[in-house]
């Protein structure tokens, strides 16, 4: 009988909210978010900073295009922001020749952003080629992933 009575002491304890809580919106469904509108996390998770490429191809597909004009925006809206594009690609073919498709597919972005309105000096770009994957594998799904155009905010 006392351990039932220590248990339910227990849990009224831990269903009782302080008041720093109720400020705070717990326990009122408001959700409070962290991120800093203009932050790079804000630009990662609010807009997109990443866009995708298929094999051997720097073309950008109808995604890719609708990330690209998010990200536009958001450059628009934060005017004094720079960035860098990094261009990826997957493990399969020689050093050089990924260096030289990661550096065509960071012109993609950059010259989609321009196109956009964006001013070019705002965005550098570098390549790392494959030497840089987000995932590890030797299969489609992997390789799919490291065929890419990162964009990431100074």
């Amino acid at each position: 009988m006392k351990f039932l009575a220590l248990a339910a002491v227990a849990l009224l304890a831990a269903c009782e909210s302080t008041p720093n809580d109720a400020a705070n919106g717990a326990n009122t469904g408001a959700q409070q978010s962290s991120v800093r509108p203009g932050s790079a996390e804000d630009f990662v998770v609010n807009v997109g900073d990443r866009v995708f490429f298929g094999l051997d191809r720097y073309d950008l597909s109808p995604e890719a295009r609708a990330t690209l004009d998010r990200q536009a925006k958001w450059l628009q809206t934060y005017g004094s922001v720079t960035v860098t594009v990094e261009g990826h690609a997957d493990e399969r073919g020689t050093r050089e020749y990924n260096l030289a498709l990661g550096e065509r597919r960071a012109n993609s972005v950059k010259n989609y952003l321009a196109a956009k309105g964006i001013t070019p000096n705002r965005v550098n770009v570098v390549s790392y080629g494959k030497e840089r994957p987000a995932v590890v594998g030797s299969n489609e799904a992997a390789w799919s992933q490291n065929r890419r155009g990162v964009t990431v905010v100074n």
